[in-house]
């Protein structure tokens, strides 16, 4: 089983070199807070909230799901280079379909650093 990180608020974090590496390495999940059952839900996954992460080709963001629980309900792969080898904030959209009360999660995978874990968002669903 593959260590898992997970993001720590940035406010208790000394040093500035940590809460960069903390952020930019940290799934945010970005979506409604209540949906429609059987209507389409847009859930965007944004890398990094204050930082953005590196797009070299042996250091970059593989991967990005999205689970409800442990469920995968969606995911994308980036190939090295995909974001002009710049930093910058991978992220993608997703379009899911509820059928009932989400409880959403995104893991991502860094190729220099491992995977990450963001911290749950629920969704109500009527």
């Amino acid at each position: 089983m593959p260590k898992i990180n997970r993001y720590v608020d940035i406010d208790t974090v000394e040093r500035e070199a940590k809460k960069d590496y903390i952020d930019r390495h940290s799934p945010f999940i970005h979506c409604a807070q209540s949906a429609k059952k059987g209507e389409k839900l847009a859930v965007t996954v944004k890398m990094g909230n204050e930082y953005s992460h590196p797009d070299d080709f042996d250091h970059y963001i593989a991967y990005i799901q999205l689970w409800n629980g442990e469920t995968l309900l969606a995911q994308t792969n980036f190939t090295p280079g995909a974001l002009g080898n710049q930093k910058d904030h991978a992220e993608v959209t997703f379009h899911i379909v509820p059928t009932g009360k989400l409880k959403l999660t995104a893991m991502a995978y860094c190729t220099k650093h491992g995977l990450w874990e963001s911290d749950p968002v629920e969704v109500t669903v009527d």
